[in-house]
């Protein structure tokens, strides 16, 4: 009878390491973005306000993927996907320039956000995806830039 609460008693004390463990999705995502340092990309967890009218709450701390942009650019412009393939600008009118529209059409579902500044362009994702969603993303920074 002592064995069983001797044994009871370690594992009520040892059974808060398991929560210390990370779970398969936060193994991914480091997996994912281990890769994405490999190819140049450069990621960081951001905290945003996104706007009240989305249709999907994206999370409060998100990863953000960025590449630095070739100098001579002075546009700066953001773009959110409120459906597969569909931007919208912050006033919710739909993105009209086509070969930019054919280039975000090509990024995963769960991109939230995408935005260009004078120096970097950047986007922000759920990092739901695998190899080949880090891919396109990188493949469209590096267009974007």
């Amino acid at each position: 009878m002592d064995g069983w609460i001797v044994l009871l008693l370690l594992a009520v004390a040892l059974s808060p390491l398991s929560w210390l463990a990370p779970s398969r999705r936060e193994k991914a995502a480091m997996g994912l973005r281990l890769q994405a340092r490999r190819m140049g990309l450069a990621m960081q967890l951001v905290r945003r306000d996104w706007p009240h009218w989305l249709p999907v709450e994206p999370p409060g701390s998100c990863a953000q993927y960025y590449r630095h942009r070739r100098k001579g650019h002075t546009d700066g412009w953001s773009y959110w996907q409120v459906a597969p393939g569909e931007w919208v600008n912050e006033w919710r009118e739909p993105l009209e320039d086509g070969q930019l529209l054919e280039r975000l059409q090509e990024l995963p579902k769960d991109v939230y956000m995408v935005e260009a500044g004078p120096q970097v362009v950047s986007l922000y994702w759920g990092e739901r995806g695998d190899q080949s969603d880090l891919a396109r993303v990188s493949r469209t920074l590096e267009r974007l830039a």
